[in-house]
């Protein structure tokens, strides 16, 4: 998926469950492709949907931070934003790693669109526009 959609889909998450901490999820939701970048800034290898995208470190971590202990739910927010991440990327036809011992990938609903075809905005649509509709907004037009 493409930033865009990822940053949406999590935000409208996050928005339901804890408002104060959407800006972390979303900064969670874009990390396993930042972190990619950040690798091979050091000089390391690394290809796209590689170690960055493993879904059982993600899970583990949100999991860990969840049940075990964080600092105002800052850690928690970042790893289930990552967490969005990975499941959205799985549904692409690409899928994403589900463990790093393993070279079989993760795929969500078949893995049934290529990343920027219009289902995945469609995708983003249906979970922001329910988020949108049911905060009491309203929307004026002006004509």
């Amino acid at each position: 998926m493409k930033w865009f959609n990822h940053t949406l889909i999590a935000g409208a998450a996050c928005a339901v469950i804890s408002p104060p901490h959407v800006a972390v999820c979303v900064a969670g939701a874009t990390a396993p492709d930042w972190l990619e970048y950040l690798i091979k800034l050091r000089g390391k290898p690394v290809k796209h949907r590689g170690i960055t995208h493993v879904f059982t470190h993600w899970l583990i971590a949100a999991l860990a931070f969840t049940f075990v202990w964080d600092y105002h739910g800052i850690l928690m927010a970042f790893a289930w934003g990552g967490v969005s991440h990975i499941l959205t990327d799985a549904m692409t036809v690409s899928g994403v790693p589900f463990s790093p011992y393993s070279d079989r990938r993760f795929h969500l609903f078949g893995g049934r669109f290529r990343t920027g075809d219009p289902v995945e905005y469609a995708i983003a649509a249906a979970v922001v526009l329910p988020r949108f509709f049911t905060t009491g907004v309203a929307i004026t037009i002006k004509v």
